[in-house]
């Protein structure tokens, strides 16, 4: 049974998920300018912090394994993205950037402003409290690798 949330709570999903559409809407902005699609920017981020599996890229993403397939070969097209074996499991493909790739989504990340100017105005022990909450609501499985 859903009970109905508190007025603070109601509140406090409204303004995670005006900050989730300003991050989505200022990364494809940001994309656009370099011929990405926000999709295949946040890929590219992905695969910034190291080569991954496909199949883990659509489990962070939340999208069909299928849908990394054509989002990968787009970011390969443009020598961004390659795919290569897993050394630990030859018949895994890794999806991993390029130089050009990584130095691109560094442009990426540098050009988000939303967030960076408010979380400047906060301190380290409010950004570092933040931080905690957040990763404490996402729990241990919600946490990128």
């Amino acid at each position: 049974m859903n009970r109905p949330m508190d007025p603070l709570t109601t509140e406090v999903v409204d303004l995670i998920g005006t900050v989730v559409a300003r991050y989505h809407q200022e990364y494809d902005a940001a994309a656009a300018v370099h011929r990405l699609t926000g999709a295949q920017a946040r890929v590219l981020a992905l695969l910034s912090r190291g080569p991954m599996p496909m199949r883990q890229i659509a489990q962070r993403l939340k999208c069909e394994p299928s849908n990394v397939t054509g989002i990968v070969d787009r970011l390969e097209a443009q020598s961004l993205a390659e795919r290569r074996a897993d050394p630990a499991d030859r018949r895994v493909k890794l999806a991993a950037a390029t130089e050009q790739g990584r130095q691109l989504a560094e442009e990426l990340r540098s050009s988000l402003d939303f967030a960076r100017e408010p979380l400047a105005s906060l301190t380290v022990v409010e950004r570092t409290l933040l931080r905690d909450l957040l990763q404490r609501m996402l729990g241990p499985e919600g946490l990128p690798d």
